[in-house]
């Protein structure tokens, strides 16, 4: 199997859309070679869930603990960043109209923080603020009032302090967040599948990463699912699943396949298509998650990621690096007597920005080259500077809807992250989509450019953009924007 290309890449991760890519053999991989990385295989344990925390009476109130703790990868004891002591975190569930509160205490080395990814909530304050410093042995309090009006989907946390982002998510601290519909779709069984990756030696340290490892974006090399390496799950003949899937990596792009069931896209971030896509791959970009249902058939199907060409600085000079080999993540078995049929997934409305007027257009520039400071760098850019806490990059008036426009100049694919406020995606590497797409994560080709429309409605305050490979992020490819 040829590692899929950047363009095919753009039109995969650009609009969550999926093609039919033509089966083969390929190199499967677990572990990549690592100096002094411990020799791991399959543990063959079933996929564990993560634990699950459920709001009651319109509330959830939760105590989030940051710290290193042991977890067992693969055989191996791993001294992990972890949230409660667990990889991943809880899954935190809620509906529209609900307040999460939680009390996050960090006991890390480092200052922390928590974004919760996706969320359309206030960025001010003590609800997803991402530019509250939690130091070493402090709490704080957050809270988080859900509109009643919020759509229902996948969402998820993760620290977001500025230069430790990379270091925390690479290190295990991610969890699941899930916005119930009031209406459930039915489904055998729902599953949350978090994929991540990391590295680590045969002493359970977790690789420290150096500069062309930050450049590049940093690939663990082993791939967890839920934590594990090479779960198993099992599941009878006309059963229907829901799988939620998070890109929980701090750089690595995903296509996802499981050859041999029957796959169905309900969306990709927090938008739901207006009916369900027959799928053959999903392709995932850091940060991303998808709303899966699997209508099992006999036999046995492995869960793989391929690889994907997201492009290298070493572009500059002609070349281009991409992923490693097919990884497998779980192993599904399906068996036994066949159970009923389900009834087809309810469609659903998406608002189309395209018929409705804008008030404003605007585009940015990301671009990496030159030295950063002491020359020992290269830089990361927006619009030709580097990330300032104190300055205010984009001015936007609330209730608008505008057309962002962003521009790549580099040879690597960037993955463009808006906190807040959810985009509809238009062009992707100058293509445009045929249906309405929302999302929170945007693919970027390599020299090309990226079109969406954002609706500035219902939230005010200031908070960032930014690339969501997590080191360019931590490197300066941030911006600040302010909406009132």
């Amino acid at each position: 199997m040829e590692p899929i290309s950047r363009r095919t890449a753009l039109a995969l991760g650009g609009v969550g859309a999926l093609v039919v890519v033509a089966g083969g053999a390929g190199l499967v991989t677990v572990l990549s070679s690592t100096p002094g990385a411990p020799p791991l295989a399959p543990d063959g344990s079933e996929l564990a869930q993560p634990k699950l925390l459920r709001s009651v009476d319109g509330l959830l109130a939760v105590d989030l603990v940051a710290a290193r703790s042991p977890v067992v990868i693969g055989g191996i004891r791993v001294n992990a960043l972890t949230y409660n002591g667990t990889l991943p975190g809880p899954t935190l569930v809620v509906r529209p109209g609900d307040t999460l509160a939680v009390t996050h205490t960090n006991l890390l080395d480092d200052p922390t923080n928590l974004h919760t990814h996706g969320l359309h909530v206030s960025p001010e304050g003590a609800s997803d603020n991402v530019l509250i410093r939690i130091d070493p042995g402090a709490t704080f309090d957050y809270r988080y009032e859900i509109s009643s009006d919020h759509p229902p989907g996948m969402y998820w946390y993760h620290p977001h302090h500025h230069g430790m982002a990379a270091e925390q998510v690479f290190g295990g601290l991610y969890g699941a967040i899930i916005v119930e519909e009031a209406e459930p779709i039915p489904a055998s069984v729902e599953r949350v599948l978090i994929v991540s990756d990391v590295s680590f030696d045969a002493s359970g340290t977790i690789a420290t990463a150096f500069a062309m490892d930050q450049m590049q974006g940093r690939e663990g090399s082993t791939m967890l699912l839920n934590g594990q390496v090479g779960a198993t799950m099992s599941a009878r003949p006309g059963n229907r699943e829901r799988w939620r899937i998070v890109n929980a990596c701090s750089s690595r792009y995903l296509d996802l396949r499981l050859d041999g069931q029957a796959l169905q896209l309900l969306g990709v971030d927090s938008g739901r298509f207006a009916a369900p896509r027959d799928v053959e791959s999903i392709a995932l970009m850091p940060g991303n998650r998808a709303d899966v249902l699997v209508t099992m058939a006999e036999g046995i199907s492995v869960l793989k990621t391929h690889p994907v060409d997201r492009g290298s600085p070493a572009g500059m000079m002609g070349g281009s690096t991409q992923t490693g080999g097919v990884v497998d993540l779980a192993t599904l078995t399906v068996s036994g007597s066949a159970v009923a049929s389900f009834p087809s997934a309810p469609s659903a409305v998406e608002r189309d920005l395209r018929s409705e007027p804008l008030d404003g257009a605007r585009t940015l520039t990301f671009a990496m080259g030159g030295a950063g400071m002491g020359g020992a760098m290269m830089r990361f850019t927006i619009d030709g500077r580097s990330f300032d806490p104190e300055r205010i990059d984009q001015s936007v008036v609330a209730g608008t809807i505008e057309e962002w426009t962003i521009v790549n100049t580099s040879p690597m694919d960037h993955p463009f992250h808006l906190h807040v406020w959810p985009m509809q995606v238009i062009e992707v590497g100058g293509q445009a989509v045929e249906t309405p797409a929302w999302q929170d994560v945007l693919n970027v080709p390599a020299q090309s450019n990226s079109r969406v429309r954002i609706a500035f409605d219902g939230i005010t305050g200031t908070t960032v953009y930014h690339c969501h490979i997590l080191d360019h992020e931590d490197l300066g490819m941030m911006g600040i924007i302010s909406v009132g």
